[in-house]
């Protein structure tokens, strides 16, 4: 598929703008997770394009995307028949690197689009005047990092190059916007050099293009250690980013919401944008499952919106429809976070922020 963006959607910008001064909006859910428990099989995944591919596919879950629309669609909707304001799409890893796993680095163009394109209809027959409905398109990380080699006897080893990545997600992210994606959201960031990568080719689109869509980024703190993979802190990751001015910037995935609570604040403590957050629903138990219920995360989180740190909340892994709906009842009574004010400060980062104060 050759994707030529020629229609696009109405600039939407504003209209997010005032939604978010105007009240904390709801992201949606896992994905993962309401694929999982449909159970399906090898041949679900292959449908009925894919039927003879020479590579087992199970697992591939954007491809559903292609070979199971119906089932996205459903997902997409049952996010907004809770009150979702903002679905992304399916396509976490619909890029020519992680497609490569599965030999089918031909259809990550084809799955962008269409993930778009399958949350566009959802979400317009959900939309309403006084609860407009958005799209994010979503770029994730790889499984490939521009900062760090994967073999500890070559350390200066890396397993992908900057150019190559900045490259697949121009690529990903004019589909998304081809298939009427409102907002570019890069996401589950664990190596702030790839982001960086996804947001190069971000600017060089909208410079191709000579238009601007809203961008979010959202990072990974890892562990306990209270930072991402390639080792910055929550403020190092902010400063590091801050320069494309954009939409949102926020935190998810690896995390709970008891342990994500102070780099959230952290990060509420200084971010001249909107923060956004969509924690995982705890941390697995030893299945591999997510047992923190609806009810308890909000209560974790309804903090956080007393404070009034958050613009933007939803869930990672392990959440489902119920605890989106349980976190919009909380955003719909919510106060937004203000964004900081700009100041002149030189901040600058490397695994830690710098400030220069004189």
């Amino acid at each position: 598929m050759h994707v030529v963006i020629d229609n696009f959607q109405q600039d939407k910008t504003e209209l997010i703008e005032e939604r978010l001064k105007a009240q904390v909006l709801t992201l949606d859910g896992a994905m993962g997770t309401m694929i999982q428990r449909l159970k399906l099989e090898e041949k679900d995944f292959r449908g009925e394009q894919l039927q003879d591919w020479h590579v087992l596919l199970k697992g591939n879950n954007d491809l559903l995307t292609l070979t199971q629309p119906d089932i996205i669609k459903d997902i997409y909707r049952a996010y907004l028949e809770v009150g979702a304001d903002i679905i992304e799409t399916n396509s976490f890893n619909a890029t020519e690197t992680s497609m490569a796993d599965y030999e089918l680095e031909h259809l990550a163009q084809d799955i962008n689009y269409h993930a778009a394109r399958l949350a566009r209809e959802a979400c317009d027959e959900f939309s309403t005047p006084e609860k407009p409905r958005f799209v994010a398109g979503v770029l994730g990380p790889t499984a490939k990092t521009t900062s760090m080699s994967p073999d500890v006897n070559d350390p200066g080893y890396r397993a992908i190059d900057f150019d190559t990545l900045v490259n697949d997600y121009y690529h990903s992210a004019r589909a998304l916007l081809a298939g009427g994606a409102d907002i570019l959201l890069v996401e589950t960031v664990f190596d702030t050099l790839n982001a960086k990568a996804a947001l190069f080719a971000i600017q060089t689109l909208f410079d191709d293009l000579n238009r601007k869509w809203p961008v979010m980024i959202s990072g990974t703190i890892t562990d306990a250690s209270g930072r991402t993979l390639s080792g910055q802190t929550t403020e190092a990751f902010y400063t590091s980013i801050a320069h494309v001015e954009p939409l949102a910037v926020g935190l998810n995935c690896a995390l709970g919401p008891d342990m994500l609570r102070p780099y959230v604040q952290a990060l509420a403590e200084i971010a001249e944008c909107h923060v956004s957050v969509h924690p995982n629903a705890g941390l697995p138990n030893e299945m591999g499952e997510y047992d923190l219920t609806p009810e308890i995360m909000a209560e974790q989180m309804q903090e956080w919106f007393d404070e009034g740190w958050i613009n933007i909340v939803g869930g990672c892994c392990g959440t489902t429809p119920a605890h989106i709906a349980a976190l919009h009842t909380i955003a719909e009574q919510a106060t937004p976070r203000t964004p900081k004010a700009k100041d002149t400060e030189l901040r600058l980062s490397g695994l830690e922020i710098f400030r220069l104060q004189g």
